[in-house]
């Protein structure tokens, strides 16, 4: 089913206002969680020297913004929800962008990586190859994308107020590709578990 301009602002609204009345629960609930898997995967294949300039794409309240910056990384953070924008400012210490996904305004050539962790898979899958396009761009020429987010069988819709989509590798392989990406690794999280209870796809591109 086609979504209409008004579709796309309604599902944008809805899931940001759950994120802006649940915002203090979710960062309790996610300040502990151990991502450094994810984030040494980023940092990993940037090819540059240190310190990288680095775009937290959906860096909620900012719990691995602190961390980049705490490496010695110039992190810029950019979330949608207005609370969470406040609170990574605050807890960080960082520069952070309040932009809606679907109505980015990002410099061109201008980061060595982005940190897209459980943040695209809430973009609607008519609207992502245009946001992809959009990261694409705001990286530098062969610099490199990290996201992660829940996987499925490219199932689409509303779960407990936030709009999701949850793809299998090889459709989150064709949307990558198609945007000017090529794979350098993919893995399953949490770490060490078997794949039945590992609900987490993540992935490393570098920007052709």
């Amino acid at each position: 089913m086609k979504l209409n301009l008004q579709d796309l602002e309604k599902i944008s609204t809805l899931t940001l206002k759950y994120y802006n009345q649940h915002a203090e629960d979710f960062f309790v609930g996610t300040s502990n969680h151990d991502v450094s898997q994810n984030i040494m995967s980023l940092l990993h294949y940037i090819e540059v020297g240190p310190p990288f300039k680095i775009l937290d794409f959906g860096c909620g309240p900012g719990r691995d913004l602190k961390m980049f910056a705490q490496m010695g990384h110039i992190a810029v953070g950019l979330d949608g929800c207005k609370r969470f924008a406040a609170m990574a400012r605050d807890y960080s210490r960082c520069e952070v962008w309040q932009q809606d996904f679907l109505n980015l305004d990002l410099p061109a050539n201008h980061f060595d990586g982005a940190f897209a962790n459980a943040s695209l898979f809430h973009v609607p899958s008519q609207a992502l190859p245009r946001i992809l396009s959009e990261l694409h761009t705001t990286l530098k020429p062969a610099a490199v994308l990290f996201s992660s987010n829940p996987h499925g069988h490219n199932e689409e819709g509303w779960n407990h107020g936030r709009y999701g989509v949850y793809y299998n590798l090889d459709t989150w392989r064709c949307l990558m590709s198609d945007a000017g990406f090529t794979e350098l690794i993919h893995y399953y999280r949490p770490d060490k578990l078997p794949r039945e209870q590992q609900p987490w796809l993540a992935s490393v591109w570098r920007r052709n």
